[in-house]
């Protein structure tokens, strides 16, 4: 069986085939993760949608830079509603701010 690239339908090779094989299957049928992949997909429906279907992509090259860009956008630039219109990006950097500031206060 030879799994093919859909953008330039050239077959993968073994070192890119381990690394998804890798994933995936790190993934799947571990204890409590059906959360985590239903996120997983959710996200990769999403990135499809609004990265991956708009247009056609002539080189792979322009697909990851595209991927590169939309992550950075996704985690630096998009403002979410449910933690105050910030990016995620500054929601996780508040967050670790005031965990270190809870445990310096606990140290003291």
């Amino acid at each position: 069986m030879t799994l093919v690239n859909r953008i330039d339908s050239t077959p993968f090779s073994a070192a890119i085939f381990q690394r998804i094989y890798t994933a995936v299957n790190s993934t799947v049928g571990s204890k409590g993760d059906s959360y985590d992949n239903a996120l997983a997909e959710t996200i990769n429906g999403l990135y499809k949608a609004e990265v991956i279907h708009r247009r056609s992509w002539p080189t792979r090259e322009s697909v990851e830079l595209a991927t590169l860009e939309w992550v950075s956008w996704f985690n630096h630039h998009r403002l979410l509603g449910p933690i105050g219109y910030i990016p995620p990006a500054e929601a996780e950097a508040n967050y670790y701010r005031q965990l270190a500031s809870q445990t310096s206060v606990v140290e003291a």
